[in-house]
């Protein structure tokens, strides 16, 4: 026996397909909007798979590493650290890893070091290799830090040679001075822009006493990755004026954002997961940076 399509039917039909168009019309749209792992550092060393999981769920889009060693990725081969990313919507995007400079900078131990480093990021197919921090000597004289300069030269050149841009993340410690110069202003002078591209902490420099927005005003397009951080989630402290700095992002060279935490006012996740939305709910925050320049 046929079911009969009465009038009302259809209406409700109707109603009901208009609203569901109108919700999905009015959704906010997606984010490009990573996360570093290093954010989730209590939690990933237990259990990758189901804080990747988490990580998807809340909405972030790509993933920076903070766990590299001997050529894996927590513990995982490349290509399957990626395949574990890629099946929670996750690109895995950035790494942060590094090697002191050596004292010889012909030393052939540290050069196998990079080598294998760089080809485990290859195969992941990650594109930004970030090196977090320098040894004491860099911040010990200018000298120290000129040393340096040339090592991540020769680093980002081998980079360069797989399709892996590379970079340096800041800290406060950056923005002290050498004979009336800032640390940071002479690696940035100091370090080929084919070769090094910086990923801005935008907390530490703040923090650091200086101002994000004058330096993407002065070193136009070094900046490719920006860590998006507050004292603790982002947005609620009230002291980053990132509407400001989201607003000069024109010129920086940015083409990602990343949220990074370090101190949370509730669990991790739950913390990770405010300071997405924050920016998913801020109109200054593009959807998208990747054709950024």
């Amino acid at each position: 026996m046929k079911k009969r399509f009465s009038f009302r039917m259809l209406v409700s039909t109707c109603i009901f397909s208009g609203a569901m168009l109108f919700t999905a019309c009015n959704a906010a749209p997606k984010k490009d909007i990573g996360l570093q792992l290093y954010s989730l550092r209590d939690l990933i060393g237990k259990d990758v798979p189901g804080i990747l999981d988490s990580v998807g769920k809340v909405g972030y889009t790509n993933v920076e590493a903070a766990s590299y060693g001997d050529g894996k990725f927590y513990g995982m081969d490349p290509v399957a650290f990626k395949a574990l990313c890629e099946k929670n919507g996750l690109k895995f995007l950035s790494s942060h890893c590094g090697h002191d400079c050596p004292e010889d900078l012909s030393d052939a131990a540290t050069w196998a070091w990079w080598k294998q480093c760089i080809d485990a990021h290859a195969a992941a197919g990650v594109k930004y290799l970030v090196q977090p921090s320098m040894g004491g000597k860099a911040y010990e004289s200018e000298a120290g830090l000129l040393k340096y300069c040339q090592y991540f030269n020769k680093i980002g050149e081998m980079c360069n040679a797989k399709g892996i841009r590379f970079g340096y993340h800041n800290h406060s410690g950056e923005f002290k001075e050498f004979n009336g110069t800032k640390m940071y202003d002479i690696m940035l002078k100091n370090t080929d822009p084919k070769k090094v591209m910086f990923e801005i902490d935008l907390y530490w420099a703040v923090e650091g006493g200086v101002n994000p927005v004058d330096y993407f005003k002065q070193y136009p397009g070094r900046f490719m990755l920006w860590h998006v951080k507050d004292v603790k989630e982002i947005g609620a402290s009230g002291k980053m004026d990132f509407k400001t700095i989201f607003e000069n992002a024109k010129g920086s060279g940015m083409k990602y954002i990343i949220v990074e935490q370090e101190a949370y006012s509730m669990p991790q996740i739950q913390s990770v997961k405010a300071s997405h939305d924050y920016l998913m709910k801020s109109d200054f925050v593009k959807k998208d940076y990747s054709k950024n320049k």
